[in-house]
């Protein structure tokens, strides 16, 4: 039993793959669930909001529409590698990252954020400083000027980000939970059959694609990922905090 009879949770990217199994698990569980995407939702919720997650105005728009009260928060909305840089830097990080902010003071004691990361962020400790200095940065502004000081390539922006995704969650999460009893975790998927796989084969290259295959047995089911996220926000995860969690069928196991 997962506790989330009559919690209030907000799911972005809600209309397709990840978040749209995420929202339906949630309410097959009791959860009332707003969702949250740029595209109109074509499953039953409690609740929508439409919203571009890249702008702050937005965000902030969208804020308004929310309510008061919210027990949990899954941050599923992403856009791959091969959309523009500042976009990846935008809905991947800054965005989600206000979003989060916000809503975590709208949340009791026990409440659970669920940021989604990627096994392609595996290597953030090569990087640690500098997505150290990107999570100090106070606003969405401030981590706009920052990255213009700091620019990424755009080769591995995505790479990049769901690093700074991951340190981001592992340098805040305890900070939250020892002032608000709020729990914060990553949930890191490996590739994923959803619309977007193709965009991922494209800027990975055909070469580091076939060298992984023998690291699986084949993509996740996006309703095996959303499994993982409903747990994590639910009361039976209620001593997890400040993790990156993979769900990869053991891929990530494969590169020690």
């Amino acid at each position: 039993m997962n506790h989330l009879q009559g919690k209030t949770i907000v799911v972005t990217g809600v209309s397709s793959g990840i978040g749209s199994d995420t929202a339906k698990l949630l309410r097959q569980q009791g959860a009332h669930v707003i969702g949250v995407d740029r595209k109109d939702p074509l499953l039953s919720l409690d609740g929508f909001v439409k919203a571009d997650l890249s702008e702050q105005a937005a965000i902030d728009a969208a804020l308004r529409q929310l309510p008061a009260h919210i027990d949990g928060l899954a941050n599923v909305a992403g856009v791959p590698g091969t959309a523009s840089l500042d976009l990846v830097a935008r809905v991947n990080y800054l965005g989600l990252r206000h979003l989060a902010q916000k809503v975590a003071e709208r949340m009791p004691a026990g409440g659970s954020i669920v940021n989604i990361s990627s096994i392609l962020g595996y290597e953030w400790p090569a990087r640690a400083d500098l997505h150290k200095a990107l999570a100090e940065t106070p606003s969405f502004e401030a981590g706009l000027a920052w990255l213009a000081r700091n620019p990424v390539p755009h080769e591995t922006c995505y790479q990049y980000f769901k690093e700074a995704l991951i340190v981001w969650t592992l340098t805040q999460s305890q900070k939250l939970f020892l002032a608000q009893g709020v729990r914060m975790n990553c949930v890191a998927p490996g590739p994923v059959f959803t619309p977007i796989l193709g965009d991922f084969v494209q800027m990975l290259g055909h070469k580091r694609v076939e060298a992984d295959t023998h690291r699986m047995k084949r993509p996740a089911f996006t309703d095996e990922v959303a499994a993982a996220i409903v747990f994590m926000l639910g009361d039976d995860a209620r001593w997890i905090s400040g993790i990156n969690l993979p769900v990869d069928g053991g891929m990530s196991s494969t590169y020690v």
